[in-house]
């Protein structure tokens, strides 16, 4: 390779959802680009989050909708459910999008850099490949995108044998026949759906005092009665004190807020506790990029530049929320901006939290007890699903649209869903936010009939205390 090939405008360090995104748009304004990923294109959220979770759900899904079936005229006898075809059908989405990628890099320009990326300083970027070799290439601009991992506890050390991390969780066969998940975030909360239709008993184990915390305190509590009904234990208020690995499976020493202990024994353990910034071996300190002082984040302004000239960071890598939506929006705005064809900024206070369970969750902006801190004045209003001739016709009444007003200018200060399709509908309050639309104006578009959709309208209404429905 000669020196012009190995000249750039733009090197991307990561093809996450962040990295690909962002190296497809400098190539579309023009830039010469290269992608260094040593492993698929895609990144976690494509390869072992996002995409195979998702796919996983939606065959638990079907296997809930099965044992349900008889009021549907559909009878199965001696009907049976296993882990391995799913996990299958997982692997194959994930490999599919992942060509995807690909295609788009060659329909792009885009050169891929298969290797380990490092910054060397003044626009260098050194790429090792799998066998150790070394080449060196100049950017002009080099943006960071190396994303997360999970968090391990000290208590609770994840082996990907008897307990696991997101990605254990993603590649097994079989279902154990007792699973503890360890944290009741959206990922915790998805893989206890998942495996506690597959025949696993599932045991949720949050230390805050609710499941979802980051979510409103509505939906958290709709969400946990529906997971009991199901015969998931929930233990809120509760921490791992111990674990011990044994063949059988895992030991956990537990104590609830009262100091009350328990020592509770699975065959398998999930630890979803959160993740960390994949920042070790990028060469920082040699370029002289400062981190966070909390949580370790590479520090950026609000174009996604670092204190280093010409250095940037997006995603996961850059802080919370640790979200794909977010780390394409961030990638998009960094090089929008670096070419000199920026027109805005991430909206922070505009990103949508989902969580892809049944039943699933979706919100954005504040919550009630949020807006209550604030000081602001402020009405609530909420619509259930069990008033909707869509949901019902589904047998999907579960849930609920709650709408968080500005009593003086009717402003949509925050949204929350749970129930059919809210990872979907959430998107309408995303839109009237990013418009500065009013309450009003959401229920005055007109939502055909009969859909989901009519709860955003409805859930309007109840805000402004006028529901039709309920």
């Amino acid at each position: 390779m000669t020196g012009d090939e190995r000249s750039f405008d733009l090197v991307i360090i990561g093809s996450g959802p962040g990295g690909y995104v962002a190296a497809i748009r400098g190539a579309q304004l023009g830039m010469r680009v290269a992608c260094v990923e040593r492993e698929k294109l895609g990144g976690v959220c494509l390869n072992i989050g996002c995409i195979p979770t998702k796919a996983l759900l939606t065959s638990a899904s079907f296997v809930q909708e099965m044992r349900r079936s008889e009021s549907h005229g559909v009878v199965f006898e001696n009907a049976t459910v296993s882990l391995g075809p799913a996990q299958e059908r997982s692997r194959k989405a994930a490999d599919q999008l992942n060509r995807g990628v690909g295609h788009l890099f060659k329909k792009n320009g885009v050169s891929h850099l298969q290797g380990i990326g490092r910054l060397l300083g003044e626009g260098k970027v050194e790429v090792e490949g799998a066998g150790g070799e070394k080449a060196v290439y100049r950017a002009d601009h080099v943006v960071i995108a190396t994303g997360s991992r999970p968090r391990d506890l000290p208590m609770l050390k994840i082996d990907e044998g008897k307990i696991w991390s997101s990605t254990g969780a993603l590649f097994q066969k079989e279902a154990p026949k007792s699973l503890a998940v360890v944290g009741a975030g959206a990922v915790g909360m998805e893989f206890a759906d998942i495996y506690s239709a597959y025949g696993s008993e599932v045991h949720v184990i949050e230390m805050l005092d609710r499941v979802l915390p980051l979510e409103d305190k509505e939906s958290s509590a709709a969400v946990a009665r529906s997971y009991k009904k199901r015969k998931i234990r929930i233990l809120t208020s509760t921490t791992v004190q111990a674990s011990e690995v044994s063949d059988a499976g895992v030991k956990l020493n537990l104590k609830d807020k009262d100091g009350k202990e328990e020592v509770l024994e699975v065959e398998r353990v999930l630890s979803a506790v959160g993740r960390v910034p994949n920042t070790e071996g990028l060469g920082l300190d040699t370029a002289g990029v400062r981190l966070t002082e909390r949580g370790g984040f590479i520090q950026v302004d609000r174009y996604l530049r670092t204190n280093v000239e010409g250095v940037y960071a997006i995603g996961d890598v850059a802080g919370p929320p640790l979200l794909a939506h977010k780390a394409s929006h961030e990638g998009i705005v960094c090089v929008e901006h670096l070419a000199g064809e920026g027109h805005g900024t991430v909206d922070y206070s505009n990103i949508p939290n989902c969580t892809y369970a049944h039943p699933e969750v979706a919100s954005v902006g504040l919550t009630e007890e949020q807006a209550e801190a604030e000081g602001l004045d402020f009405e609530v209003g909420k619509f259930p699903w069990v008033g909707n001739g869509r949901a019902v016709a589904s047998g999907d009444t579960e849930g609920f649209i709650k709408v968080i007003r500005d009593r003086r200018y009717s402003e949509i200060l925050g949204a929350h869903i749970v129930g059919p399709h809210a990872t979907e509908l959430i998107a309408e309050f995303v839109i009237g936010r990013h418009l500065e639309s009013t309450v009003e104006e959401l229920e005055k578009a007109m939502h055909p009939h009969p859909t989901l959709s009519e709860g955003v309208a409805e859930g309007a209404l109840a805000a402004l205390g006028r529901a039709i429905h309920v």
